[in-house]
């Protein structure tokens, strides 16, 4: 990456949406903007979990506003990513096809460990190197993170449905403060987090640093009263919490650093974060500089470099757990990557046709994956790895697509979601792949001498095989199998034609 490139990411928080702008700089990225925007889009989930109209409206009207500021930018400098609220969201969908149409940009909704993993990244960059084991404490509006790792390397990510927000609405629903809501509150979050005992002991790490809303809200409310900037400790807590109860209400707050975006689900996170401190025995949390937005930013850093692609190592990392047959991935991936690479069209670039081809690569590498578990069936258990794994470094909507294209490898079409076997770009990855685990049916590289693949997207919306004279002959159990191939692709948009076959 060329020092004086600008990269966004964009937040979109259960509390707040976030973008920040930097510069890349000899490794490193300089602030050029920051905009945030109380979105509360947590609250806005109904007791179905669907997100209210009102909600999406909220949220598309800041997007709106981010969108004119990143008019100029390519994708490759823009990530957006959405965390617990759209996680759970059962009209997801709805909203980010309105959310992606306005900002300009893909959005991705991460797993809760992927976010995890990117919070650590954006605190651990802004931290001086050390060689100290770190404990990262992350509160946000419906999510708690917790990450141990070293460096810039997270060890133990974990993700757990608490929050702010949520706890906000939840034991502070008609904004009384009261030491008995503050202890119900207490005793729920301790019930979530207990599970983290056992994965984040005293033992394991030196130092405690907190990131984001409510973290900075603690540490700024304490810093304005008279405690060291940039440390909460147990008597700061207890302190915040009898200002909190001596003002009864959310609206009649008034704290030196708590902002009156804050205040509604201050009691919320302050419940959250006391219950971390007593499970995991903290005296003393630093309040960190680095939060999500900026592992985002120094992931797209790792992702151009791609040697540090973090998608690499999960996709190395779930090929061994499974153990797929190592040969015969790379065999299938040789293979679909010569036929794809004769159905780009001229017009597209070299990077773009190195991204598609890379996903295609770890679609072959892992279609193999539910081997394991089933022989006639592996695909769909593939599928099923892949749609539930954690792999670090994937947004959910990214895994969902590989899992298609492992479902899909094989078998009958109309399995498959109809909207994305009707994408131009997955159904070329798609063919591509189909064709090479059917060539390489026997286990053994196959004869592509003169064998070509066609795409033509203008009119008739079909690809055309051509063999050479006489292969057909020569492989007719592949003949065969092309043809069965072909009437598979009748029922879906697309055609596949054989010539010479």
């Amino acid at each position: 990456m060329e020092n004086g490139t600008l990269l966004a990411a964009i937040d979109l928080g259960s509390n707040s949406f976030r973008l920040e702008i930097g510069r890349f700089e000899h490794g490193l990225i300089r602030r050029v903007e920051y905009l945030k925007e109380t979105v509360r889009q947590g609250a806005g989930l109904d007791e179905d979990r669907n997100l209210t109209a009102e909600a999406m409206q909220r949220g598309w009207a800041c997007l709106a506003r981010f969108s004119e500021r990143l008019s100029g930018f390519h994708p490759r400098q823009v990530r957006a990513v959405a965390t617990q609220t759209l996680r759970e969201a059962r009209n997801r969908d709805v909203f980010l096809a309105g959310a992606q149409q306005i900002l300009g940009f893909p959005i991705d909704v991460v797993a809760g460990r992927e976010e995890a993993r990117l919070i650590y990244l954006g605190v651990a960059h802004l931290l001086p190197a050390s060689e100290e084991r770190r404990l990262v404490v992350d509160i946000g509006g419906r999510s708690t993170e917790l990450i141990l790792g070293v460096g810039y390397e997270p060890l133990v990510m974990e993700s757990f449905r608490v929050g702010s927000v949520a706890w906000s609405m939840r034991h502070f629903p008609d904004g009384r403060l009261t030491e008995q809501a503050f202890q119900h509150a207490d005793v729920a979050a301790k019930a979530v987090l207990d599970e983290a005992l056992a994965a984040f002991p005293r033992e394991r790490w030196d130092t405690a640093y907190g990131a984001s809303g409510t973290i900075g809200a603690v540490g700024d409310a304490l810093a304005a009263a008279g405690w060291p900037a940039g440390t909460i400790d147990r008597a700061g807590l207890d302190w915040l919490q009898d200002r909190l109860l001596r003002a009864r209400t959310v609206e009649r707050i008034v704290i030196e650093g708590i902002k009156e975006d804050r205040r509604a689900v201050i009691g919320g996170g302050l419940s959250v974060l006391r219950a971390v401190f007593d499970l995991l025995q903290i005296d003393r949390l630093h309040v960190a500089a680095g939060a999500l937005r900026h592992g985002v930013l120094y992931d797209l850093i790792d992702r151009e470099a791609r040697a540090t692609d973090p998608r690499v190592a999960t996709v190395t990392r779930l090929a061994r757990r499974f153990e797929v047959d190592a040969e015969q991935a790379d065999r299938v991936s040789r293979t679909a990557l010569a036929l794809f690479g004769q159905t780009v069209s001229e017009g597209s670039t070299e990077a773009e046709r190195e991204r598609l081809g890379r996903k295609l690569h770890w679609a072959a590498l892992l279609h193999e994956i539910g081997a394991q578990i089933s022989h006639s069936n592996y695909h769909r258990h593939g599928a099923y790895i892949l749609d539930n794994a954690d792999a670090p470094g994937f947004s959910l909507p990214e895994l969902h697509r590989l899992s298609q294209l492992v479902l899909g490898h094989r078998g009958k079409l109309r399995k498959l979601d109809p909207d994305l076997v009707a994408d131009t770009v997955f159904a070329r990855q798609l063919m591509a792949l189909r064709l090479a685990a059917l060539l390489c049916h026997a286990r053994r590289d196959p004869d592509l001498e003169g064998l070509t693949l066609q795409f033509d997207d203008r009119r008739l919306r079909r690809f055309v095989l051509t063999a050479r004279e006489g292969w057909a002959a020569a492989w007719p159990q592949s003949a065969h199998l092309l043809h069965e191939e072909s009437l598979a692709w009748q029922k879906t948009p697309w055609q596949l034609k054989l010539v010479g076959l």
